[in-house]
């Protein structure tokens, strides 16, 4: 079964076309993502499987919405230059990474339009996300209306933590009249990249105590103990924790009642400047891509672009710490994501002044290290440190064809 997997983020998509031979087993077609979208310039890299081999190719243009960019993708994939497939009709399924299941959904569902008015309605929940996904069904809806779509939700992973760790010390009639509480996000990934570090390293994952940071535009940290997700960073939804691309991480309440008071500002004013106009972003003036900030600090010597550097390195340390204590310790810390898979400097810089949990941080074999898996942990360290590239992609594409399946038995 082919299956086309969209995973729309707030400023980027990434997609691969699996032929699925079965759950477990399966061949990557093409795989990419579109970066930069909503900037001047965007960027298209897409590397489809030839001859046995991925060959790379990249393309730049201006890319205003998500919609834009999945046409993009499968114009790639259909090229006849550089494509994989004759023709759309090829694809027969297409499974969809969702950021916001709310209480709605604990596990990975067929969409059809109850499915579809409900992650619409958690859209206010998840601004920067719902509505990203919501766009790339209706544009394969439009592309591809006769393939099922299924939607696999990041909140999932997250149902098995503990009441202490997901809710507020707000009166407990808000969480039994509203749901309010602490859901998380990325959950498809920090799962992956447990597994696979566990699997690398031939240890049981439920004997391990791990805390994985999946650092990227958007970013969030995850306690697992025992395999199971014991505290997340990111809440109620995708706004609290970390300083992220556009979004505020962690805040005073009491400081945006002021804000929104001396500023005039509305509730939708108040979503815009939590969610698009602040994390490093905000701090720096620059941009919302830590790869600008990075430049502006190293090479140009920014001080501001420096203070979001440090601001934000700071919080992932301090996370660390926290499920490090809420835990008892850490057996393995684990590295992801686009800053986290490639960003050796941020990683040495997060890594800096943690050796009291029990590592040694071997900066030789961090350097240079750009999405590929790697122990950057000396051999005698008790705590094991890795960065392990995430494949959301195939997780996903595992759950679509589960779902399909178990749709036809009913």
């Amino acid at each position: 079964m082919l299956v086309l997997v969209l995973n729309c983020g707030s400023s980027s998509i990434k997609y691969q076309l699996l032929d699925m031979k079965s759950v477990d087993k399966s061949e990557v077609k093409a795989i990419g993502v579109v970066e930069r979208i909503g900037l001047e310039e965007g960027i298209l890299t897409h590397k489809p499987q030839i001859d046995g081999e991925f060959k790379k190719y990249k393309f730049s243009n201006h890319i205003p919405d998500h919609e834009a960019g999945i046409s993009l993708i499968m114009d790639s994939l259909v090229n006849r230059a550089y494509g994989v497939i004759e023709d759309m009709l090829d694809i027969e399924a297409i499974g969809h990474r969702v950021a916001h299941g709310g209480e709605y959904f604990s596990k990975s569902v067929l969409i059809d339009d109850l499915v579809k008015e409900r992650i619409n309605k958690l859209s206010e929940l998840a601004p920067l996300h719902n509505p990203a996904h919501m766009a790339g069904i209706f544009a394969m809806e439009k592309l591809l209306p006769s393939a099922p779509q299924v939607a696999v939700f990041d909140t999932s992973f997250h149902q098995s933590m503990p009441p202490e760790s997901f809710l507020y010390a707000i009166p407990y009639e808000f969480y039994t009249k509203h749901k309010l509480r602490r859901y998380g996000f990325h959950g498809t990934s920090h799962k992956y990249v447990a597994e696979k570090a566990c699997d690398y390293l031939g240890v049981d994952i439920e004997k391990m105590n791990i805390v994985t940071c999946h650092l990227g535009n958007g970013a969030s940290i995850a306690a697992i103990k025992n395999g199971k997700s014991y505290d997340t960073s990111m809440g109620f939804t995708p706004v609290e924790g970390l300083i992220m691309g556009t979004r505020v991480g962690n805040l005073d309440v009491g400081a945006l009642l002021f804000l929104m008071e001396k500023e005039n500002l509305d509730l939708k004013g108040a979503n815009d400047l939590l969610n698009k106009k602040s994390g490093v972003l905000g701090i720096s003036g620059i941009s919302s891509d830590m790869r600008d900030i990075e430049d502006e600090s190293w090479n140009k010597k920014n001080p501001r672009a420096t203070l979001a550097l440090n601001m934000y390195h700071m919080r992932v340390k301090r996370y660390i710490g926290a499920f490090a204590a809420e835990m008892g310790g850490i057996d393995l810390l684990i590295f992801t994501g686009g800053v986290g898979e490639n960003g050796p400097e941020s990683r040495e810089e997060i890594c800096s002044d943690l050796e009291f949990l029990g590592f040694t941080f071997d900066k030789n074999a961090n350097n240079g290290v750009r999405g590929s898996l790697k122990v950057l942990s000396t051999p005698e360290s008790k705590l094991k440190v890795m960065v392990i590239p995430t494949n959301e992609e195939q997780v996903i594409a595992s759950d679509t064809v589960k779902v399909l399946r178990s749709a036809v038995l009913n």
